[in-house]
């Protein structure tokens, strides 16, 4: 799809970050807006931005780990735009803790938010695309859906479930000769507000403030949202099934791929280190 003039682009997770800054890229390429969000402020800043670039915008509240309004949300945009033709499943939160020291309670409720928030975005959108006969799925999972990282367990497996259903997914459509595409993403260090709104396990011992998180997270990020976008938007246009954002990203994948247990012994030992204050 390498001309997005006049297409109809949804996305999740459009009030900040990466889902502003993807909804500005593609207002940029002409494209129509259907936009949700938790973050009602937020979203309406969002449609404001977009339509000075002349998008015509429609927004919707949406928890995307409600099926029922996703469903809704769906129909709501044909309604508002006849059918959507891309749709990004963008929305996401961070949540830091050791396996033993989740509770159950905070593991289901990241996965419900950033795994099956992707499923019920696809589910509900992908008949849309096949109406249209042409369409993108880009579903956002992460550098942590290429590799595993010790305290982030629940992040770790709900963005290897995005990667493992999109995959599956891209196969599945192109086997069946579909049109539609679809497009993994996984970005690295990004300079948006996750780590300060990221949650810590209950049971976790207290470490940095939300604040020191941030400025931490920050000093290594590397990549802006705007580039991360643009780098999506991309993407989506060259047809490419994966997409890596940031330098940090490319290395992490060429390790995995090299030494796809050693980088685990690695991590392992910096924890450990990390953990006893010599790090």
């Amino acid at each position: 799809m390498r001309n997005l003039t006049g297409r109809v682009a949804a996305a999740t997770g459009a009030a900040s970050g990466i889902g502003r800054a993807l909804a500005l890229a593609l207002a940029a390429e002409g494209c129509e807006l259907a936009l949700s969000d938790v973050d009602e402020a937020g979203l309406e800043e969002t449609r404001r931005l977009a339509e000075a670039r002349g998008a015509k915008v429609s927004i919707a509240q949406v928890d995307v780990a409600d099926r029922e309004a996703v469903e809704a949300w769906a129909e709501q945009v044909v309604r508002a735009h006849g059918a959507a033709h891309l749709i990004f499943n963008n929305a996401g939160v961070a949540l830091s803790g050791t396996i033993s020291n989740l509770t159950v309670d905070e593991l289901e409720w990241l996965m419900r938010i950033n795994f099956w928030g992707v499923v019920y975005g696809t589910k509900a959108f992908l008949p849309q695309l096949e109406r249209a006969g042409a369409g993108h799925i880009v579903n956002i999972s992460s550098v942590f859906g290429l590799i595993a990282v010790p305290g982030n367990g629940a992040y770790n497996a709900a963005k290897f479930a995005v990667r493992g259903f999109t995959e599956c997914l891209s196969m599945e459509l192109e086997a069946a000769r579909s049109p539609i595409q679809v497009t993994s993403v996984h970005p690295g260090g990004i300079r948006t507000q996750i780590a300060r709104n990221a949650r810590l396990a209950r049971s976790e011992p207290e470490g940095m403030s939300a604040e020191e998180r941030h400025d931490s997270f920050t000093n290594m990020a590397r990549t802006t949202a705007d580039a991360a976008a643009r780098s999506i938007v991309d993407g989506v246009k060259r047809g490419k099934r994966r997409v890596l954002i940031g330098s940090d990203a490319r290395l992490l994948s060429g390790i995995q791929r090299i030494f796809p247990t050693l980088y685990q012994t690695a991590l392992a030992r910096i924890a450990r280190r990390w953990e006893s204050g010599r790090v």
